[in-house]
């Protein structure tokens, strides 16, 4: 029995991974964010000419190209790849580490697989789950704890920024006593800061190096601060003052949010393990009764039918509980 179970469970996850990664950017949102983000960027034609227009280029103007700029280079950064995935996950690994690492981990699984169910249909959706599955799940879990980490330190990172500007010092050594006081991973994060600045790279395209290592719209408005002032001025103290409270606000509202969400997320949860808990208790009362679900070819071709409208309906079901703040 376990011998013909086992394939369709390794194929069934094997196809729901595939379904995931084919609906993830459907069901995350980043296509509706992203047009919404071309849709209220700023443009030439939406800042209103002033009156006494002369040669030189007004403040409003100064702002509104460097949006522009801004926009510009975030268009150019293009595809994330596997590099940007492994500063974002805080490993100092290279391809060739982590394509032996993926290799031995589909051959680990590949053989478990074998080995427990003794057919060698298992040996595919081994591999598949061991060489994508697992190095994907793993470098996306690093990457959430480390943004995680990220943002409940910034906030202290942009007033100790703040008070050191309100005090006279300059911007700079505001960055260089936090990559010395802060706490992981703010201090290493502006620790590359000084670093680029060093080799040449200026405080501008340093800034934009921190979101491709932390992809948060915090990072992003740190930078387009940043830029805007360098070129056209403004109060640099109040501006970092004001994030600083609309991020400490933003993580207040999440919390709020994972609280007013927790029963939705536990319904969902128990409607997910109920098919498994309920064909259980089904095996062990009447064996002869479920077990032409995994001993004939229709009931095998239904049971991952099942599993991929299960991950259909749980993703649908954490879609609409999960909300961008």
């Amino acid at each position: 029995m376990l011998a013909t179970l086992a394939p369709v469970l390794l194929i069934a996850a094997a196809a729901a991974g595939i379904a995931y990664a084919l609906l993830f950017p459907l069901l995350s949102g980043q296509a509706r964010s992203e047009s919404r983000r071309r849709a209220l960027a700023l443009t030439p034609e939406t800042v209103r000419p002033t009156r006494n227009a002369g040669p030189a280029r007004t403040k409003r103007d100064q702002v509104a190209q460097s949006l522009k700029e801004v926009e510009q280079r975030e268009k150019a950064r293009g595809k994330v790849t596997l590099e940007d995935k492994f500063s974002q996950a805080g490993l100092s690994i290279d391809r060739k580490t982590y394509y032996i690492a993926s290799l031995a981990s589909a051959v680990g699984v590949g053989l478990l697989a074998f080995t427990t169910i003794g057919s060698s249909m298992a040996v595919i959706p081994g591999l598949i789950v061991g060489g994508l599955g697992l190095p994907n799940w793993y470098l996306g879990m690093r990457k959430a704890k480390r943004i995680k980490k990220f943002l409940q330190e910034f906030p202290n990172a942009l007033d100790v920024i703040t008070r050191g500007l309100k005090s006279g010092l300059p911007l700079n050594d505001c960055i260089r006593i936090i990559s010395s006081e802060a706490a992981e991973p703010v201090k290493s994060e502006f620790r590359a800061m000084m670093d680029a600045q060093a080799v040449g790279l200026s405080l501008g395209e340093a800034i934009e190096n921190l979101y491709r290592r932390i992809p948060v719209a915090e990072a992003n408005y740190f930078g387009i601060i940043i830029t805007i002032q360098q070129k056209s001025g403004g109060n640099l103290a109040e501006s970092l003052a004001n994030m600083s409270r609309v991020v400490r606000e933003r993580r207040k509202l999440k919390g709020k949010i994972q609280a007013l969400s927790a029963e939705a997320k536990s319904s969902a949860g128990i409607i997910a393990c109920m098919p498994v808990a309920v064909a259980g208790l089904v095996y062990f009362s009447t064996p002869s009764y479920i077990e032409k679900l995994w001993l004939t070819q229709a009931g095998q071709f239904t049971l991952v039918g099942s599993a991929i409208w299960m991950l259909m309906g749980v993703l649908v079901m954490r879609k609409m509980i999960n909300f961008d703040v």
